[in-house]
């Protein structure tokens, strides 16, 4: 790939290694979302369900809108999942809380996906140890700074009397 031609081949290669390695991750998940049968959204609000949790709140941790959360709650809900049941705080909101079952199967996928994470198989303790360190600092760069804006296209202009375009001088 020359996504970024003059630029670094080594931050290429980096770059390009990382799309491989996070679509290999994904393809993993979709494989135990399939092997369980729980979609893989739903898979993920089980990760962050330890206690039942306001559906709004749960929103927010999964970074997603309010409907797509009661899409994930339906999904739990149907599968014996999970169950919504009001705040103790306020009857008006709705908490998630994990079924008997939810919690079994949580652990067991939580205990299969650590059996199966690359660096458990292919990293000593040491070199898991050291790519912890190097993703967590590059989790607070990223967190620190904002993401730049995506590069602009030069500014067009439609010539009336051809279709074509050309760049606008400034």
């Amino acid at each position: 790939m020359s996504w970024c031609p003059g630029g670094d081949k080594l931050d290429q290669d980096i770059f390009d290694a990382m799309t491989e390695f996070i679509a290999h991750l994904m393809q993993r998940g979709e494989q135990l979302s399939q092997r369980y049968d729980v979609p893989v959204s739903c898979m993920k609000a089980l990760r962050r369900l330890d206690a039942p949790v306001a559906m709004k709140d749960l929103g927010h941790r999964l970074h997603c809108d309010p409907s797509f959360v009661t899409m994930i709650a339906d999904a739990l809900e149907q599968r014996g999942l999970a169950k919504r049941e009001p705040n103790p705080a306020d009857r008006r909101i709705k908490n998630l809380a994990l079924t008997d079952r939810g919690v079994e199967l949580k652990a067991a996928m939580e205990q299969e996906v650590l059996g199966q994470m690359p660096w458990a198989q292919a990293l000593g303790r040491s070199e898991r140890e050291q790519f912890l360190e190097l993703v967590r600092k590059m989790c607070r760069t990223m967190a620190a700074a904002p993401a730049t804006a995506a590069v602009s296209k030069p500014e067009t202009e439609v010539s009336s009397s051809t279709g074509a375009t050309s760049p606008v001088a400034h």
